[in-house]
């Protein structure tokens, strides 16, 4: 039978107003998906900086973290102070790294505590002392001191030496990280340390990084602070009193990238190379400062 006149227009207009509905629907479900997308957007946070430090020496880079890396730096500026060599600074990260992953714990085996992991009961010092990182640092420099030789020695030999382990062959692991953080923060390795920071908590204290300038490196370093002006943020100035003035500020500068995290710095200047937290690397500058000069440039 013929289909009755009139009604395939009608059909086609059907077809046509559900396809419009469709289209429009897909529109707006595209368009909504892409709100989302965009409102997601702004709520996810920028990626976290994994903070890290590493000394970079014949192309290997060892990493350690922040409290590491300025545990690191305090053994560095005592053993400075102490007339000691870059051997002994060695020695005790390559110690402290297997005792406490050079970290100052309150915990330990049977009564040991601290960066060393000394013991009370051995005549270390008090739970007090031994928790005071500068306290501890100074007790093994001691028995190190007392072990004749120990420059000429294997870096496992001589922390088992003052140690007394009960593993004494586990410092060996330890000692080419040791080393490259040692040549690093006593200047041998110029440029070699580096950290990536997050940004600094808010403005730094000068004085007190004054305070651990001279805390860690006494009577070798001039610190002297510039307080911040609407021209300039505050700034701490070091000078390397040692008869190797250059080898000297390099081992500063060195220091002041490793606690950089604690100091607040924000830029570290040595000779004519800076430092920058922004980019956690080292670069030329136009204007180098003095033999001996450390400047460091502190958050504001």
């Amino acid at each position: 039978m013929a289909e009755p006149p009139g009604r395939r227009p009608r059909r086609r207009r059907r077809t046509t107003r559900t396809l419009l509905v469709l289209t429009l629907l897909a529109a707006l479900l595209a368009a909504g998906v892409g709100a989302v997308v965009a409102a997601l957007d702004r709520m996810t946070p920028a990626p976290v900086v994994a903070a890290s430090c590493a000394a970079t020496v014949d192309g290997t880079s060892w990493h350690l973290s922040p409290d590491q890396a300025q545990n690191a730096a305090l053994f560095a500026g005592m053993a400075a102070r102490r007339g000691l060599p870059a051997r002994a600074v060695t020695i005790a990260i390559a110690t402290a790294l297997q005792e406490s992953r050079m970290e100052n714990i309150d915990y330990g085996d049977r009564d040991s505590i601290g960066l060393f992991q000394q013991r009370p009961s051995q005549g270390w010092g008090t739970v007090e002392q031994i928790m005071n990182p500068t306290y501890a640092t100074r007790k093994f420099f001691e028995g190190l001191e007392k072990v004749d030789g120990y420059e000429d020695m294997e870096i496992t030999v001589a922390a088992q030496a003052v140690q007394r382990s009960g593993f004494p062959d586990a410092y060996a692991q330890h000692e080419g990280r040791a080393r490259a953080w040692a040549s690093a923060l006593t200047g041998h390795s110029p440029g070699a340390l580096t950290c990536t920071l997050d940004d600094a908590a808010g403005p730094a204290d000068p004085a007190a990084a004054r305070d651990r300038a001279q805390r860690d490196w006494g009577d070798t370093v001039r610190a002297r602070v510039r307080e911040a002006s609407d021209d300039a943020p505050a700034r701490l100035d070091l000078t390397a009193v040692a008869a190797d003035a250059a080898l000297g500020a390099q081992s500063l500068a060195a220091w002041a990238v490793a606690t950089a995290d604690v100091l607040g710095a924000q830029r570290v200047s040595v000779g004519d190379r800076t430092w920058d937290r922004e980019s956690g690397e080292w670069s030329a500058v136009e204007r180098p400062l003095g033999t001996g000069q450390v400047r460091v440039t502190l958050a504001g």
